[in-house]
């Protein structure tokens, strides 16, 4: 196994394009790339390289999900639920109710029901081929208590105060895959992140809490997690062996006034050390502002 360190940019500067920013600006691996990779892959996993994209603002496409998702039948964004359930599972119970955003063709939903969810499980996505497929798998395996829904992130269409906890999973790094600088996004990038935000926000009970698991970085996601008209405490952990995931834990209702007086602090710019394994997923297209490999 390789271990390849890197170093974010700071503020201000530009970042040299990644590893994969060159690969997706050729379009076509190097032939080495390829023998490798022919040698790696499972059918599974050939399906998957299928239907990635040739560049990444094609994910903000609507009818680039839809044609995947009529291809594919299952893939796990940032890992499944058995690799970060020690982090989830404390926060739910019984009687929770959980929106999940974005859901794709994950299974996390019905992963919630046989944790023990059975307050409700909603999940949403803007593809409705999507949607009708996991409508479709639900129905074919039994499965009742999840219900899916075609919406917006952007726009939910749930009555204030609706749901105890609001999961996604690499659903709002699809929003920065064409944002420009990430210590300085692009101001249309800044606008869809925070109606996200604010729509979860609306849709959370008064002490519901919201999990986003991401590849960004504290020092990438804090300036939106922590802004003034939200009232959420924000805390992170990070899972994965040797590549991290982080995951937030946003409470709503629980922010501190330490908080408030921190959000205008600079972090300092971190190092991150990633497996070269990690480097040939899909996910990697999310990792923002990594230097030259």
């Amino acid at each position: 196994m390789v271990l390849v360190a890197c170093r974010c940019h700071g503020p201000g500067s530009t970042p040299p394009p990644s590893l994969l920013q060159r690969q997706l600006l050729h379009k076509q691996p190097t032939s080495s790339h390829r023998r490798r990779r022919r040698h790696l892959l499972t059918p599974a996993s050939m399906a998957d390289e299928d239907v990635a994209p040739r560049t990444a603002s094609a994910y903000l496409d609507p009818s680039y999900w839809d044609e995947r998702f009529g291809k594919e039948e299952h893939y796990e964004w940032f890992k499944d639920f058995s690799h970060f359930r020690h982090l989830l599972a404390p926060l739910i119970s019984p009687s929770t109710s959980v929106l999940e955003v974005g859901c794709g063709n994950s299974r996390l939903g019905e992963e919630l029901l046989r944790e023990g969810v059975a307050g409700g499980i909603t999940c949403v996505d803007l593809s409705p081929v999507a949607v009708q497929r996991m409508r479709d798998r639900l129905a074919e395996q039994g499965t009742e208590g999840v219900e899916v829904v075609v919406a917006d992130m952007l726009d939910l269409p749930f009555e204030r105060e609706s749901f105890d906890l609001v999961v996604e999973k690499g659903t709002m790094d699809v929003l920065f895959v064409d944002s420009g600088d990430p210590w300085n996004p692009n101001p249309d990038t800044v606008d869809n992140v925070m109606k996200m935000l604010e729509g979860i926000h609306k849709v959370l009970k008064p002490e519901g809490i919201f999990v986003s698991i991401t590849f960004g970085q504290p020092h990438f996601r804090r300036r939106f997690f922590e802004a003034p008209e939200f009232t959420w405490s924000v805390e992170w952990s990070t899972f994965g062996d040797g590549f991290h995931y982080f995951f937030y834990i946003l409470k709503k209702g629980k922010r501190s006034l330490d908080s408030i007086a921190d959000q205008h602090t600079q972090p300092t710019t971190p190092s991150i050390n990633m497996f070269h394994e990690e480097l040939e997923s899909e996910d990697y297209i999310f990792r923002t502002n990594v230097d030259e490999l």
